[in-house]
């Protein structure tokens, strides 16, 4: 007799996984598969990952009679009563008495008329909910059902699932478990590191995916948890920093002159000295520049904090040593800004002249290019670009056009960089003809938590100004919910303009929308101008204006020409007028808080006390919760982190993006610790490698596993830039 071939000894890894369909398990036919597939379980992979929400802890199961309204709770109990009836929009409405030894419980579900065949009168069931007190009488109301089988006294992992799936929480958890079972003779590849186990007491791979969906304890599954929430975050931090080396290694960066001179004479012309925080993060860009490698930063502040400074002296440092800065920002209203203030700030400044010219120093010079700029005088911007006639170029996507050649770009300023997509900041560093990367730094006036930051631009170091200048007021912000304190508003309104300032009203429409209703800004100016604000010199922005049209109506807001200007949030993004001090934003509970602070942020710019007024009359509990953060604090990284809460993490590969990369089990907000150790394993890991120099070559599960969540679109995505 011919003996069997021997088991194979080599674990099964997480590809392996992928490779075997779902249909393989027992008890999978065409329509739990149809069911899967709409789940977007296709491999064993996918089921796997595909974690509990929740536990039912059915080791400690109650009676009837020790149930607490307003506490979940779980009972063993028999249906003694049960009937469906239509209520209204034609929906069921089914509800029945269950009981115990030691009393009775009243439950109702709604639309779900099978329930009524599937809790005849006499059947035993387990009954878990939040129990509720009703004119004296308990109920749960939709309680989960499990009818009985092998499940009473364990840990019960509750599944997320769809509707149309038609799978219950049990079948995609007995699905889980067989396929763990199926595992067990050779084992789940463990990937990481002993050490790295041992150092924070993680439970190996096969352990962790066993605790996660077939707990014997709650300790179990919370083990499971830590170690599958690591795996998540590591798997990021390891794309991250690979890019970020790749980059180091590959790009040849240009070595700054080191002198000062230029970004010194900027400095003593400022109306204020530089902050704590503004001389920090200058010497942290100082620091980059006078290295080979490419500098690639992100530069963090609040609005106001003085971004701008930090920004125009590094472009500051690319002229002093003969090459050439590009600042690039998102809106033409914002570029045309940019380079008016660069224009007044510079004026008068020489550049010295190169090593052994016979030219004197010159007069440093400074172009504006956006799609607005054409013809002649576009092509002679070109010219001067390509053969380093202009040291400074402020502008808008333009600058990414094939047409746009520098002579040697030494320092890029990305402004507003959640405007611009990862393509666009990643052109800009490939512009010089000789193969060298221009140093790169990121601005963003949308304060991002610290854990997002070290995720969604983990491949940036990151520079963080703190510290607001000297003469700042803190910006009044109140909640108006009332029509007499909506009367308040433009009473203030009016006693501002009085006293010689400007006001901003903000609505978030256009036109009048019938799905939404909110005020619109042509509505609302001209229902201002005939009464609230009767009297005053008022002007319409929107985004449907011409260029010409929104620059006309933003330079007469600017030379006081204008008292009140009526927008929407075309204005959210760098408009800089410091004489306006009132900021009404209608419909505020609309917006969302990085909107809301970005819109405040256009008051308060000057020394002049600043007062924002949020107009809502009913927000939803979460636009409640903006509203009243936006009161309590005007502090935009306190206000990130509830934002944080309030929203939720999302996908790290954005809204386009589906599949294994999401984050399955960590969060941003409850994982912040592990955000940061998986960061640091990261660089620990990569830089160990003794290979060819791109990392992990001594680790090659875990560099075949990022293949594996993290594909080619994903990586891009992540990666670029």
């Amino acid at each position: 007799m011919a003996s069997s071939a021997p088991p194979d000894p080599t674990p099964i890894t997480l590809a392996d996984l992928a490779a075997i369909p779902v249909e393989r398990l027992s008890g999978v036919g065409p329509k739990k598969l149809d069911g899967l597939h709409k789940l977007g379980i296709d491999s064993l992979l996918d089921l796997l990952t595909h974690y509990p929400r929740r536990y039912l802890d059915r080791t400690n199961q109650a009676k009837v009679r020790d149930l607490r309204p307003g506490e979940e709770g779980m009972v063993l109990a028999t249906v003694r009563s049960i009937s469906s009836r239509r209520v209204k929009g034609g929906r069921a409405m089914v509800t029945g008495d269950i009981a115990d030894e030691t009393g009775r419980l009243k439950i109702s579900f709604f639309n779900q008329g099978w329930r009524e065949k599937q809790l005849p009168v006499g059947t035993e069931a387990i009954f878990y909910g939040k129990v509720e007190d009703f004119r004296g009488v308990r109920q749960m109301t939709n309680p989960v059902v499990d009818l009985i089988g092998n499940r009473t006294g364990k840990i019960i992992p509750v599944y997320p699932q769809s509707e149309k799936s038609g799978l219950s929480t049990w079948d995609l958890g007995d699905m889980c478990a067989q396929a763990l079972r199926r595992c067990e003779p050779r084992g789940i590849a463990e990937p990481l590191p002993a050490g790295i186990l041992e150092r924070f007491d993680f439970v190996d791979r096969q352990t962790a995916l066993i605790g996660i969906h077939t707990p014997e304890s709650m300790g179990q599954s919370a083990a499971a948890r830590k170690r599958l929430v690591f795996d998540e975050l590591l798997r990021i931090q390891l794309a991250l920093v690979l890019r970020k080396r790749a980059l180091e290694l590959t790009s040849v960066g240009i070595v700054h002159d080191p002198s000062t001179a230029l970004m010194s004479t900027y400095w003593q012309r400022l109306p204020f000295p530089l902050t704590g925080a503004q001389q920090r993060v200058i010497g942290e860009i100082i620091a980059d520049l006078a290295r080979p490698i490419p500098m690639h930063r992100l530069l963090q502040g609040d609005v106001g904090a003085g971004k701008t400074v930090v920004a125009v002296s590094a472009l500051l440092a690319a002229v002093q040593g003969g090459h050439q800065g590009a600042m690039m920002a998102p809106t033409e209203v914002l570029a045309e800004q940019h380079a008016l203030g660069l224009r007044r700030d510079l004026a008068g400044f020489q550049v010295p002249a190169e090593e052994g010219s016979l030219f004197e120093d010159r007069e440093l010079r400074i172009a504006l290019l956006t799609n607005r700029v054409t013809g002649a005088e576009r092509k002679q911007i070109l010219a001067d670009l390509a053969d380093g006639g202009v040291d400074i170029v402020v502008g808008t996507h333009a600058l990414i056009q094939d047409a746009v050649k520098f002579r040697s770009l030494g320092v890029v300023v990305i402004d507003e960089q959640h405007r611009f997509g990862v393509e666009q900041r990643a052109a800009l560093r490939s512009s010089n003809p000789d193969g060298t990367a221009p140093d790169v730094l990121v601005m963003t006036a949308t304060p991002i938590p610290r854990t997002a930051a070290m995720t969604v631009y983990g491949d940036l170091d990151v520079s963080v100004l703190d510290e607001l200048p000297p003469g700042r007021t803190p910006i009044e912000t109140s909640w108006a919910r009332s029509e007499a304190d909506v009367d308040d508003a433009w009473k203030l309104v009016r006693g501002e303009v009085e006293q010689g300032r400007q006001c901003y009203v903000v609505c978030p429409l256009i036109e009048e929308s019938q799905k939404l209703e909110v005020s619109s800004a042509t509505e609302t100016f001209e229902q201002l101008s005939a009464g609230e604000l009767y009297g005053l010199r008022l002007a319409l922005l929107h985004g449907r204006m011409t260029s010409q049209e929104k620059e006309a109506t933003m330079t007469a807001f600017r030379r006081g020409d204008l008292d009140v200007l009526v927008a929407t949030t075309v204005i959210e993004v760098g408009v800089d007028v410091p004489n306006a001090t009132v900021m009404v934003i209608l419909d505020a509970d609309r917006f969302g808080i990085a909107q809301l602070h970005q819109l405040r942020g256009r008051v308060g710019r000057g020394a002049h006390r600043s007062f924002c007024v949020l107009v809502a009359g009913e927000p939803t509990p979460d636009g409640e919760a903006r509203l009243e953060a936006m009161v309590r604090t005007t502090d935009g990284f306190d206000l990130a982190e509830v934002d944080l809460d309030l929203r939720g993490e999302g996908t790290i590969m954005g809204e386009r993006q589906k599949g294994r990369n999401d984050l399955r089990l960590a969060s941003l907000r409850r994982d912040r610790p592990w955000v940061e150790r998986a960061r640091e394993v990261a660089f620990e890991l990569i830089d160990d490698d003794a290979g060819p120099g791109d990392g992990l070559h001594h680790l090659p599960a875990l560099r075949d596993e990022l293949k594996l969540f993290l594909g080619e679109e994903d990586e891009e995505f992540l990666l670029k830039g």
